[in-house]
């Protein structure tokens, strides 16, 4: 069973962090719900609380096989400026091992300078954040390990890419009609 890390940082962006954690729950996937606070209490960005399965200093990253950010904003901005959480994007990179970015966080692995000469796309604003990237403004968009989402409204089919990545096309397909995604 394949494990995934959700970062949540103060300020994310609900709608994507609960379509991405209940579609990969619902593919069969140990979702790890990921604390950037002190606490395991997060506020999102339209004053939702959600409570986090883990606090980021305390997950271990070798029994992780994806790190996936929701976007919204501050909390984008607040995973970007987490130096723990930099370094394991870059460790994941180096070990080419999948991320997945949403609407603003796609700026996290551009930063890091990640996204050179690769396809992405992010919410519309944020493209100078992508340092190199190739924007293609296409609702989501994979460019080897690296799966990146426009937005909120596009959280589903993004979610879906994660599981077609580890389980296939087809099994992302079935998973799409039973949840009668058109």
């Amino acid at each position: 069973m394949k494990k995934i890390a959700v970062h949540l940082a103060e300020g994310f962006e609900e709608i994507e962090a609960i379509s991405i954690i209940d579609v990969l729950r619902r593919a069969g996937f140990e979702v790890t719900v990921v604390s950037m606070n002190e606490s395991v209490e997060v506020n999102g960005a339209h004053k939702i609380t959600v409570k986090a399965d883990a606090l980021f200093e305390d997950l271990d990253y070798d029994n992780i096989d994806m790190i996936v950010l929701p976007g919204g904003m501050p909390g984008a901005a607040n995973l970007k400026a987490h130096s723990g959480l930099r370094e394991e994007i870059l460790n994941f990179y180096d070990m080419n091992k999948p991320l997945a970015a949403i609407c603003a966080a796609p700026m996290v692995f551009g930063n890091l300078g990640l996204l050179k000469e690769k396809k992405a796309t992010c919410y519309p604003g944020f493209e100078e954040e992508l340092h190199g990237a190739i924007i293609t403004g296409e609702a989501v968009e994979q460019t080897e390990n690296i799966i990146t989402g426009k937005g909120a409204g596009v959280a589903i089919k993004f979610a879906l890419k994660i599981v077609e990545l580890f389980n296939g096309k087809e099994v992302a397909d079935e998973l799409a009609v039973k949840m009668i995604v058109n």
